[in-house]
């Protein structure tokens, strides 16, 4: 690890630090001080003994499961149905105002619908991560395709190359940083709408027991769940990054001078 790495660490590492001193004088001698609010010290300790349990680990595994089968769905087909659409102007100009429309739709608005049909289900929360994802992948590879530059589709026809093997080599390489951006900015999002499931739609994971720690007063527990779900959202953020990272080394964006 390089200096400036290890510069980034440590300031976040100080940040991290700040936020949970904060946390603790506002929750003892700050203004939440008479508020039901734990402090970050007893967060902690609960979540020392969360991670103690082996339920946890299940709802953990639950919750994760759901985010990463629901992404792996919306990938699949948004690319897919991505670069049908791109690779054909009429199909791009007669997608837009459908997609951009369901594009704003949160997964929670079909969730009765889906709870009611699926049940309260690991297949429910995949289905709905699924839709949550798949709209904006959609749309970031359909742009992509579409914007791929013409001297270098014309350049291939040149020489000779055929419609898959111009798909292949000029239009999906053109076209990978608009679906690593869209994957990186979806991960977070499956995690978010796979613990909504839990929490709204009784499905399994790291949501319903959030839910029962609420119902049952727990607020220590209540926080320390909050802190697990957002430790678990930094992994996700920090592994999509690294997976664009590694799919698009050979970008500018990523290219790495070496001594």
């Amino acid at each position: 690890m390089n200096r400036t790495s290890l510069l980034r660490a440590g300031t976040g590492a100080l940040g991290v630090l700040a936020a949970l001193a904060v946390w603790q004088l506002a929750a003892t001698v700050g203004p939440l001080a008479a508020s039901p609010l734990p402090t970050a010290g007893e967060s902690l300790t609960a979540l020392l003994r969360l991670l103690g349990a082996p339920e946890v680990w299940v709802a953990i595994g639950d919750t994760v499961l759901m985010a990463l089968s629901g992404l792996a769905i919306a990938v699949a087909s948004g690319v897919l149905i991505g670069v049908g659409i791109g690779v054909s102007p009429l199909a791009m100009h007669a997608t837009r105002v459908p997609l951009e429309f369901l594009k704003p739709i949160p997964p929670i608005v079909i969730l009765p619908v889906v709870a009611l049909v699926l049940g309260p289900t690991a297949g429910m929360g995949i289905f709905l991560v699924a839709f949550g994802c798949f709209v904006a992948i959609a749309v970031q590879t359909a742009a992509g395709v579409f914007d791929t530059d013409p001297v270098a589709r014309a350049t291939g026809r040149s020489y000779g190359m055929g419609r898959v093997e111009i798909l292949t080599s000029i239009v999906l390489p053109s076209a990978l940083p608009y679906i690593g951006t869209a994957v990186r900015v979806a991960a977070p999002t499956a995690l978010i709408v796979a613990v909504v499931a839990g929490l709204l739609g009784g499905g399994p994971g790291l949501g319903q027991s959030l839910l029962l720690s609420q119902l049952s007063g727990n607020q220590e527990q209540l926080f320390a769940y909050v802190l697990l779900l957002g430790t678990l959202g930094l992994v996700f953020q920090g592994l999509s990054q690294w997976g664009e990272r590694r799919l698009l080394h050979w970008h500018p964006q990523y290219r790495t001078e070496r001594p």
